[in-house]
C-alpha cells in the first residue's frame, strides 16, 4: 500500500503547488477553472489567503491518505480517505467563498 501512499502524497505536493502558485502571483488567483479571478481590494492579502488555504487543503489532503499506510485486514479504513476528501472539499469551497466575501471589491 506505499505506492497508493506515494501517488496520494503526490497528489498532495501538486495541490501544494497551486498553493505556491497562488502565493507568488501578482495578480488576482483564479479559484475555480475557466473562471476569471474576481476584483479585489486588496491583491496581495487576498492571494495569500488564497494560498493558505490550498497549504490547508494538501495538508489535510495527505493526512487523509495515512490509512493506506496500514496494513491491517479489514480494508474498510480506506473508506476514510475518500469520504474525508469528499468533505475537506466542501470546507475549501466554503472557506474559498468566506475569503472572497472578505477582499472582493462592493
Amino acid at each position: 500500500m506505499w505506492i497508493a501512499f506515494v501517488i496520494w502524497g503526490g497528489i498532495g505536493l501538486v495541490l501544494c503547488g497551486i498553493g505556491i502558485s497562488a502565493w507568488r502571483s501578482e495578480k488576482p488567483a483564479g479559484f475555480y477553472t475557466g473562471v476569471k479571478p474576481p476584483e479585489v481590494r486588496d491583491v496581495r492579502g487576498y492571494n495569500r489567503a488564497v494560498a493558505v488555504l490550498w497549504f490547508a487543503y494538501a495538508a489535510l489532503f495527505v493526512l487523509l491518505g495515512l490509512p493506506f499506510l496500514l496494513e491491517v485486514r479489514n480494508k474498510a479504513w480506506l473508506i476514510l480517505p475518500i469520504l474525508g476528501t469528499v468533505a475537506a472539499s466542501f470546507g475549501l469551497l466554503i472557506g474559498y467563498h468566506f475569503i472572497l466575501q472578505r477582499y472582493q471589491k462592493r
